[in-house]
């Protein structure tokens, strides 16, 4: 049974990096990078940083890559080394280079706008390479596709949350149930259909509710109270989870009790046994709306916390919302694995309580430290 979880998984991975890796390789084709040297409290920096947002949104090829130099010093060398490359002035901010184009200063967006602009769009005609990037050796991965090697703490942190979030026990008991439900019906078919439509709904609620978090810390911004209130989020999840490895031995959920447990178990069991299947269809995904939506307080911190980092990575839209696929993914990987286990076996195997457990802790100590460096350092947190 272990090495037919281990040839699941393999498969899933296989998968997915089969369909997404063509997907998000076609958005990387001719890509060009915008280099924005800025410095805190410059009005005309200001100004050209909403130019360039309309830009992003003109060009989604268009990677904007920003360096505040007043607080950074490894910005400024880097802003030396560039003026000396380009035999430019770099005494002034902004500072703006495209290819080895560059403007200083700006003016209005038709005028300095238009230039910078204008240089966008002869490097989308083959011009000069760009002389700030340095050559990086990079791998594909499923959904995000290619991925340079130092900036791997992303996908990586991305990897490490989702994984703790998934093996949450909150997140697995229905699922078991209906299964076990479907497999005393020996019908295969109606097993994949309403097993594959409760794990699909229940991802759907959770990217639904992933994205409203990420667009909200998006809109806010870089604001410290919020970015504070989210570190302590972050240190009393981290403590509750470091708590519940100690103390919840069983791994049992403590959000749904007994009661409301059997109230499911019963809807579950009318559903599955319909003999209308469309109508036990929409049941299913009825049912695997509410019951996430009641879990999700199982698991708010977490994803709440993961969102804020992610929103303090400067990506284009379309990379926003790869992570966020690439977190459901892992997300749902043990729903995955014990679901598909179970269609080719009819037999159900559960994920061990020793994983969750782990996950707690392992999860709660990834918290704890997230909370400390948003608080006290979060320029550490910002991989984009």
């Amino acid at each position: 049974m272990k090495k037919l979880l281990y040839l699941l998984i393999i498969f899933i991975v296989l998968l997915m990096s089969f369909i997404f890796i063509p997907l998000s390789a076609t958005a990387q084709e001719n890509k060009i990078t915008l280099h924005f040297f800025w410095m805190i409290g410059c009005p005309h920096c200001a100004k050209e940083e909403i130019f360039l947002k309309s830009l992003s949104e003109k060009y989604p090829n268009l990677e904007i890559k920003d360096y505040e130099i007043s607080q950074n010093e490894q910005n400024r060398e880097l802003l030396i080394e560039v003026g000396n490359k380009l035999k430019a002035d770099t005494s002034g901010v902004p500072f703006t280079v495209v290819g080895d184009k560059y403007t200083i200063g700006f003016g209005s967006d038709e005028a300095t706008g238009a230039e910078i602009e204008e240089n966008i769009k002869s490097m989308m005609e083959g011009g000069p390479k760009d002389v700030v990037g340095k050559e990086t050796v990079g791998i594909k991965l499923p959904i995000l596709g290619s991925v340079s090697v130092k900036d791997l703490g992303l996908p990586l942190f991305t990897f490490i949350i989702a994984l703790a979030d998934g093996f949450n026990p909150c997140a697995m008991w229905v699922l078991i149930f209906l299964i076990s439900l479907l497999i005393g019906m020996h019908d295969k078919f109606k097993m994949i259909v309403l097993g594959s439509v409760f794990i699909l709904a229940s991802g759907l609620i959770y990217f639904l509710f992933l994205s409203a978090w990420l667009n909200l810390f998006l809109f806010l911004g870089f604001i410290f109270w919020i970015r504070t209130a989210i570190g302590g989020v972050a240190l009393a999840a981290g403590g509750y989870n470091i708590r519940e490895y100690f103390t919840n031995k069983d791994g049992a959920c403590k959000v749904t009790g007994s009661e409301k447990r059997r109230k499911i178990f019963d809807k579950l069991k009318r559903v599955t046994e319909s003999k209308n299947f469309l109508w036990a269809i929409g049941g299913i995904i009825l049912l695997a709306f509410a019951v996430n939506l009641v879990e999700l307080i199982c698991s708010a911190g977490l994803p709440a916390v993961y969102t804020k980092v992610l929103s303090l990575s400067k990506l284009p839209t379309y990379k926003y919302y790869g992570y966020l696929l690439f977190y459901i993914l892992i997300f749902m990987l043990d729903d995955l694995i014990v679901f598909w286990g179970a269609v080719f076996t009819f037999h159900l195997v559960g994920i061990n309580t020793k994983y969750t457990r782990l996950s707690h802790l392992i999860g709660g100590i990834a918290m704890l430290l997230i909370g400390i460096l948003m608080i006290f350092k979060p320029e550490v947190l910002m991989f984009g």
